[in-house]
């Protein structure tokens, strides 16, 4: 039976490769048409979350039945052969472990803080059912996609000088992100698996469910003679020397080769099993989080965002629902932004409130949305940004109208033949759309010392504009932009329209 650890590591070395492919093969250049998306997609919490707050079950996600179906009966399986972050999380809970045993044993005990997790699952799932989806925040796949997408990659893309993203790539409040992955595995030096144990709410759904699991880690209590080598090499301080707390157990198989004396096995009960304990929670403090995470939904809706009042800089990409029934999907997971060949699509910060943090938005400085790509809405997990042709896009047959992003307006105060009277017709030589939404006007002016200067003076033709950004991006007033996007006039929205066209 020992040999399940060797099996496990089989696995679990699959998945993590698996892991950094789809991550390589999500870039512009290199998707083929690879489901980059496929964790998301079989994360059953995404599922559920997705599920309650738009009730929707997007069909890409009905994956997640892979997952949740064999837990009933295998129990906690996914935590440790599947999950990226909780392999490299044993793995380095491995590495780091330099303690004695009697310390091993001290530390894989079962503490009353592991019940964290499980409040913290309660808590975004009343999030979701009044609307506000958080999981992305926590749930172990989207934040180790994010942090890789838009944290980790790209440092390595600088440390290597190149070859795993086309071209250099920045990221809004990727520091941030790092920082939140760094103390997550660094917290295993202290703690093993501290971020498993104590804060995933997937491993708490998952432990739910195990609960029912006919198939765990038994004990055989004639057998067993208390040496402890199961507790010492436990991952899950599931308590495998005692009464096995099967919720906790993440089926690393490590307590099964440790034991001596074979009174461990995975499988159906004996006759001489010991009893395994349920799940531990206290039900004051689920009712306490329940009703605080009721009133704390409309606090972070109560902020001035998108939602409520439409904000010039917060630009979706193409295909994004509407502002509520984006946020409603979107799980910040970042596959969007690193698929994106021009680095235009940023993790937002507060620019849509709370409820938009690490959401994708467009940043014109930065990048511009390229005319021919819908790659983003390709690789969506949840549809938040739905797949769209490139003839959808730009409006060619059999459609009539392009999907528009916004509307370009001119600072005439920095524009260079505007107010400086030097020749500029950049933003028009950029613009992408056919006719141009971009057309100048000749005008020649006298300068202070009465030389006379030819100007193309430029202004924006609003019903053909798009709002794509590579005007503002392309700008040669680099600080800012003397011509600049706004998120009026988006195809997504009725209501976000400029007075004279709000009937439109």
């Amino acid at each position: 039976m020992g040999g399940l650890r060797g099996v496990r590591r089989v696995y679990a070395g699959f998945s993590l490769a698996l892991f950094a492919f789809f991550l390589w093969s999500a870039e512009f250049e290199r998707l083929k048409g690879y489901a980059v998306g496929l964790f998301l997609q079989i994360d059953p919490l995404t599922a559920l979350s997705g599920f309650l707050t738009s009730q929707t079950l997007y069909k890409g996600l009905a994956f997640a039945l892979l997952i949740l179906i064999p837990t009933l009966f295998l129990g906690r399986f996914f935590c440790s052969w599947v999950c990226p972050l909780g392999i490299l999380n044993q793995g380095l809970s491995h590495l780091f472990n330099r303690r004695r045993a009697v310390e091993n044993w001290e530390e894989n005990r079962y503490r009353p803080l592991y019940r964290l997790k499980y409040y913290l699952l309660v808590a975004l799932l009343i999030f979701a059912i009044l609307g506000a989806l958080q999981i992305g925040l926590l749930d172990p796949i989207a934040l180790i996609y994010r942090s890789f997408a838009l944290s980790v990659l790209p440092a390595l893309d600088r440390v290597t000088g190149g070859g795993i993203f086309a071209q250099s790539t920045v990221f809004h409040g990727g520091v941030l992100i790092a920082v939140i992955l760094l103390a997550i595995l660094l917290a295993n030096r202290f703690i093993t698996r501290f971020w498993c144990r104590a804060l995933c709410p997937l491993g708490a759904l998952l432990g739910v469910l195990s609960q029912w699991s006919i198939l765990r880690i038994r004990r055989d209590v004639e057998r067993c003679n208390h040496c402890k080598q199961c507790l010492r090499a436990c991952q899950g301080a599931a308590d495998p020397d005692g009464q096995v707390r099967v919720t906790e157990c993440h089926l690393c198989m490590n307590c099964i080769e440790a034991c001596g004396t074979q009174a461990l096995h995975y499988g159906l009960a004996g006759e001489k099993s010991s009893i395994g304990k349920p799940l531990d929670l206290n039900r004051r403090r689920v009712v306490e989080i329940a009703l605080a995470s009721v009133v704390a939904v409309p606090m972070t809706k109560g902020s001035l965002s998108a939602r409520s009042a439409p904000l010039p800089e917060v630009i979706r990409p193409p295909g994004s629902l509407t502002e509520v029934q984006f946020l409603a999907r979107c799980i910040k997971c970042g596959l969007c932004m690193r698929v994106c060949p021009t680095n235009v699509l940023q993790p937002a910060l507060l620019e849509a409130g709370f409820e938009g943090l690490w959401t994708p938005i467009l940043m014109n400085s930065v990048g511009y949305c390229e005319h021919h790509c819908v790659l983003c809405g390709h690789v969506c997990p949840t549809a938040a940004i739905r797949p769209l042709s490139v003839a959808e896009k730009v409006g060619a047959p059999p459609f009539t109208q392009p999907v528009r992003l916004g509307t370009a307006f001119f600072d005439r105060g920095r524009c260079l033949p505007w107010a400086m009277d030097v020749p500029c017709i950049v933003c028009e030589e950029t613009c992408p759309t056919s006719p141009k939404a971009i057309w100048y006007e000749s005008v020649t002016v006298s300068g202070r010392d009465g030389r006379k200067v030819a100007l193309k003076r430029p202004f924006v033709q609003p019903e053909l504009c798009i709002g794509c950004g590579v005007c503002e991006n392309k700008c040669p007033v680099t600080d800012l932009a003397a011509i600049r996007v706004s998120s009026v006039g988006e195809t997504r929205s009725r209501e976000n329209r400029m007075l004279l066209n709000q009937q439109s």
